[in-house]
């Protein structure tokens, strides 16, 4: 009797991740768990990278999804950014850094990086900006955004309150991450552990991280 034999090779490592920009900032964020189904791989995987800290040229990315992909498309993202720099004299700019990550996730398209990823930076106006990407390099502008199995826990809360305090200032900002996190940890097995927070504005990126839940 003939076997049906399957190949896939993805897995969902868990976690969310979380966008926001401002006037003149960007903040993305990740929870540092890291999952196989109901087990906890590892507490201390990083979700959200510095692509480059250059002052208002900084860039920073967030992935989430398949944890391997993840770190390949980080890799490649530096790798183009370092190019960039070694061919113009200069540092890649935010929307150019957008463009060539839709590039890179639409190559892949037939055998796609399992992710849901997030850019964000200053733009050439001074702003912070934010975009997100589906699994073949669609990308949007967005405001706000979120990703991972609570993102539909975090996201209305981002809806209700981000045009509800515009402008919005980065302390606020920073306060409804925080807050995000602390009530996705309360209702989501896949999120925890550590909040990594990377801050952009004109002067570089900060990085923050606080404890969250650990069970």
């Amino acid at each position: 009797m003939a076997k049906e034999a399957r190949f896939y090779p993805y897995t969902s490592n868990g976690g969310a991740t979380l966008g926001i920009s401002g006037p003149d900032f960007a903040i993305l964020a990740g929870d540092t768990r890291s999952t196989a189904g109901y087990n906890i791989n590892t507490r201390h995987e990083p979700k959200v990278f510095t692509i480059q800290d250059c002052g208002d040229r900084s860039i920073v990315i967030a992935v989430i999804g398949f944890a391997a992909d993840g770190h390949a498309l980080k890799e490649k993202l530096e790798n183009v950014a370092a190019m960039y720099k070694y061919q113009h004299g200069k540092n890649i700019g935010l929307r150019a850094c957008a463009q060539r990550v839709s590039t890179l996730l639409y190559e892949k398209r037939f055998f796609p990086y399992q992710l849901q990823t997030m850019v964000a930076g200053i733009d050439a106006d001074g702003e912070g900006a934010m975009y997100f990407f589906d699994p073949a390099g669609c990308l949007e502008k967005r405001s706000h955004g979120a990703a991972g199995g609570a993102s539909s826990l975090m996201l209305p809360f981002l809806d209700s309150q981000v045009s509800r305090l515009q402008p919005l200032s980065r302390e606020v900002a920073e306060q409804l991450v925080r807050d995000a996190y602390a009530s996705a940890t309360e209702r989501h097995i896949e999120v925890g552990d550590a909040l990594q927070m990377l801050i952009v504005t004109k002067d570089g990126v900060t990085e923050r991280l606080f404890d969250l839940k650990k069970d």
